[in-house]
């Protein structure tokens, strides 16, 4: 490769694919500053600028689109010779990337990640929580974990649980000199922790009435956009708030929430572990996948 590291075209790949050094740098697990050395010691190999940089954004020019075309195809199959090696390992090692979102991460760290990190030592792993839905082929991921409905169709997927459950609470001391809410109607009278979204939206609280879906726009003195916040609110008894129920389940258990309205909040459909299909995926990519499925069939016993 003409003393050109694999590193460093996987690189040039990171960039142009997440349109940022910073965001590239964070998948490739180096400093910003070190990958852009990196692209300028390059470049300057090549005699030839691959991006075009400014304050705000970072693009590829056309000589470095063209060289992303041609090497692409050629990477690819090198990590597919590499991954058809790591195949061989009798003790899996290296990197895997998860993706999800938080509260889905919340679920599955005990029982899926730090019990793979217990059996596999060796391995790391590499767990980016984010609100937008992602293309984990396209930014780098070796796994996914959404809804079940949320996981695309040509992907291969694993329930990891149950069907999870909304749930509504409130502290004791708000209730104290309030009246339950009997019907998801009866919010409108109470203050509510508003949720924020990713996408900027406000949370809609969902319910099932009869098998019909029910949405109620709550109101309330505070509105946040992070899952632990809010239950601080809630535990405060600024006003009655809606997580998922294995946020609260040890609050509820511990008399420190009162669980509401819980014939109105229907199950989910469960989480799911999902990936693309791999001729010779690694022994930890493997061994991941094993563990996922046992954890599969303990929760259907």
């Amino acid at each position: 490769m003409g003393g050109h590291s694999l590193s460093d075209l996987d690189a040039v790949l990171a960039i142009g694919r997440r349109g940022s050094f910073r965001a590239a740098a964070l998948d490739l697990g180096l400093s910003t500053s070190a990958l852009s050395n990196a692209i300028a010691k390059l470049e300057g190999q090549l005699g030839v600028r691959l991006f075009n940089r400014t304050t705000r954004s970072v693009s590829l020019t056309e000589a470095g689109r063209r060289f992303v075309d041609q090497v692409s195809p050629a990477l690819r199959d090198i990590h597919q010779a590499l991954d058809a090696v790591r195949a061989e390992q009798e003790t899996p090692s290296g990197t895997l990337r998860i993706n999800t979102f938080a509260a889905a991460g919340r679920e599955i760290l005990g029982p899926l990640v730090l019990e793979f990190l217990r059996r596999f030592p060796g391995v790391r792993i590499d767990l980016v929580t984010e609100g937008r839905l992602v293309d984990i082929v396209t930014d780098g991921f070796d796994f996914g974990v959404r809804s079940q409905a949320l996981v695309p169709t040509d992907m291969i997927a694993i329930p990891l649980g149950a069907p999870r459950r909304n749930a509504v609470v409130a502290a004791p001391a708000y209730l104290d000199t309030r009246s339950r809410p009997r019907v998801p109607a009866d919010l409108l009278h109470h203050a509510c922790v508003r949720t924020r979204l990713p996408n900027g939206a406000l949370l809609r609280w969902q319910f099932e009435a009869e098998g019909q879906p029910l949405q109620i726009d709550v109101h309330g003195p505070i509105t946040l956009d992070e899952a632990s916040l809010a239950r601080m609110a809630v535990h405060a008894g600024v006003g009655i708030g809606y997580f998922m129920e294995s946020d609260v389940r040890e609050d509820i258990a511990a008399g420190r929430l009162v669980r509401l309205l819980e014939d109105w909040t229907p199950p989910l459909s469960p989480l799911c572990l999902y990936y693309p299909s791999r001729r010779n995926p690694p022994a930890a990519f493997r061994v991941f996948v094993d563990l996922a499925r046992e954890l599969a069939r303990a929760s259907r016993r």
